[in-house]
């Protein structure tokens, strides 16, 4: 029925006919309805790739910065079995993740290329890299310290997925991970300004808008509609309860003072 045939379709086949009779409108009408029918399964392939070469990345670079201060732990490869669980991977996909872990631990792996890589294929979406840089912290800090070679190489990965500095430390506070042989950190509400991204002179109004915009940028659907492997979601959703739970800290030791 016409009235249900999409509008761009009738606009392009009255556009048709008045250019080319109709000849014309049944050219254009079957063009418009091809792009309209092929751009979602481009937008999927395209989704699926992104997931893709998330996982490959992850676990490649995981390899790498587990090793960074020349051994893979006990705790590091547990941690990093944990997160296969978490992640649900079948067996396939855990056979692929392990090989990828493999391929970051070699003497030879090229980190910058691989960073490059993820950039080329995943964008530069903030909160979508932040998330990659959160889950390679998790992995090593596993064993509840960071080696000062580990915490080098995290900067290094932020400085190669275009983070500053100050996400290594921000992630660091989300994560209560420390540097081993660093001074002791700073209690729960320095932490909780450092989640923001803020320092504890920022006023009430410019901590009601860091909080919006970190909720608003890792909102699970919205990473995932960038590339977030769907087996990730639960990392995302936990890391915005660790926002709204630094959010609520701040006003409610405002709220005390």
């Amino acid at each position: 029925m016409i009235t249900a045939m999409p509008i761009a379709i009738i606009i392009a086949i009255v556009l048709g006919f008045l250019v080319g009779g109709p000849i014309g409108a049944v050219v254009l009408g079957v063009i418009v309805w091809w792009v309209r029918r092929s751009a979602p399964m481009r937008f999927l392939r395209n989704l699926k790739a992104i997931q893709g070469q998330f996982l490959d990345s992850t676990f490649a670079v995981m390899g790498a910065l587990c090793k960074a201060d020349g051994r893979v732990t006990e705790a590091e490869i547990r941690a990093a079995e944990s997160l296969f669980e978490r992640l649900r991977l079948n067996p396939e996909a855990r056979r692929s993740a392990q090989a990828s872990f493999q391929r970051g631990k070699a003497a030879d792996f090229d980190l910058d290329s691989e960073l490059r890589l993820f950039m080329k294929r995943c964008g530069r979406n903030r909160a979508l890299l932040s998330m990659f840089l959160q889950v390679q912290l998790s992995a090593v800090a596993a064993d509840g310290a960071l080696h000062p070679t580990e915490h080098q190489m995290l900067l290094r990965i932020a400085r190669g997925l275009g983070l500053p500095e100050s996400e290594v430390r921000r992630l660091e506070a989300m994560l209560g991970a420390g540097v081993q042989g660093a001074p002791a950190s700073e209690d729960a509400l320095a932490a909780a300004y450092d989640v923001l991204g803020l320092t504890p002179q920022a006023s009430d109004a410019e901590v009601k808008k860091a909080y919006r915009r970190q909720v608003s940028q890792n909102h699970p659907d919205k990473l995932a509609a960038r590339g977030l492997p769907d087996s990730m979601r639960e990392l995302a959703e936990e890391r915005t309860r660790e926002i709204v739970e630094a959010h609520d800290r701040i006003m409610a030791a405002r709220q005390a003072s």
